[in-house]
């Protein structure tokens, strides 16, 4: 049987609504998962309205309600907002609100086994923070609402996957965050990772975090005191893992199919070569052609899944958002739960 996966809006002013329809407008999706969107009815009608596709909605109070057929999506009604009242592109607590309370929910049909795992569609943070959700984003929101101590963002696309040491601190914090056992831990979730989607024997590039990976000291300690002795004792534990390697050639060896897996000491490390490869600028039309790449959080007690770009606010309701990163993420979110039967 196809895992059930909740899928959530997203902030209803944004272009996460129509890339959900989107996805569920492909007949793939229903090859691979059960897709039980939660958020609003009157948004998910809104947002069909916007993309000019022919779709029918259907409310739902609990899973077992749910038909999953093609056709006629599945809404776990939460009937938050107004969906006249909320203008797309604007930012409003009462988006914000909707977006949190869509994400809690799912968290909870996950926690309780009603469903295999999450997908998430865009949130706005400052939508989020006016509405009282004082959160970084979805990876503290799941970690706080399953009681996660030890978790990571994960970046990931066909080819590329990325994973973090840290991710929202400044760049003098991220630096003291370099330490043994963080870099022995996320590598450990990485490769679980690895192994989830269908590689064996994962093989992980470890980079280091000043340029040239220190020269041997020449312009930073960090590898010798914390880096080169995670690698050694992940070497004595078991693990296919290489490093430190130079940040500037690690992820092209990486693309290229060196490594099944990359860990990055801070937040840009790992963003910036991931989106360079994963996201497409088209200049004639001034916007992006196509924006690929998931984000997935490791470590919970459940499986969440997003895509890797924001809510869009400039293209939201003109029905031309791109849904391939929603796409690869219910992909991803199915194979995973595939992998955990």
């Amino acid at each position: 049987m196809n895992p059930i996966l909740a899928i959530t809006m997203g902030d209803p002013a944004g272009i996460g609504p129509e890339i959900v329809v989107k996805a569920l407008n492909e007949t793939s999706t229903y090859g691979k998962c059960n897709p039980l969107v939660v958020g609003d009815v009157a948004v998910m009608r809104k947002a069909i309205k916007a993309t000019g596709l022919s779709m029918q909605c259907r409310p739902v109070s609990d899973v077992s309600g749910a038909g999953f057929e093609y056709g006629c999506m599945d809404v776990y009604d939460l009937n938050l907002t107004g969906a006249d009242r909320l203008e797309y592109g604007k930012v409003s607590a009462e988006a914000g609100n909707a977006a949190f309370l869509s994400v809690r929910t799912a968290i909870g049909l996950a926690m309780n086994k009603e469903v295999d795992g999450t997908v998430t569609a865009p949130i706005n943070k400052e939508a989020l923070n006016l509405a009282g959700h004082h959160f970084d984003g979805h990876t503290e929101i799941y970690a706080h609402f399953t009681g996660t101590g030890k978790y990571a963002m994960l970046l990931a696309d066909e080819f590329l996957r990325v994973i973090h040491v840290s991710t929202h601190v400044s760049l003098r914090e991220a630096c003291d965050r370099v330490k043994k056992q963080r870099i022995i831990d996320v590598t450990q979730l990485i490769t679980d990772a690895c192994r989830q989607f269908g590689i064996e024997t994962p093989r992980i590039g470890i980079a280091g975090l000043n340029p040239h990976s220190s020269d041997n000291g020449l312009f930073g300690w960090e590898e010798e005191k914390e880096i080169i002795p995670a690698v050694n004792e992940l070497k004595c534990m078991g693990y296919d893992v290489e490093g430190p390697i130079p940040p500037d050639t690690l992820f092209a060896k990486a693309k290229c199919g060196r490594y099944d897996g990359c860990v990055a000491m801070y937040h840009d490390q790992g963003h910036i070569p991931f989106k360079v490869v994963g996201f497409n600028w088209d200049p004639g039309t001034g916007r992006m052609s196509s924006v690929q790449g998931v984000n997935i959080t490791l470590g919970l007690p459940i499986i969440r899944v997003s895509v890797d770009h924001g809510t869009a606010f400039d293209v939201a309701g003109k029905g031309i958002a791109s849904p391939d990163a929603i796409l690869l993420a219910i992909d991803y979110a199915a194979r995973m739960a595939g992998s955990s039967v």
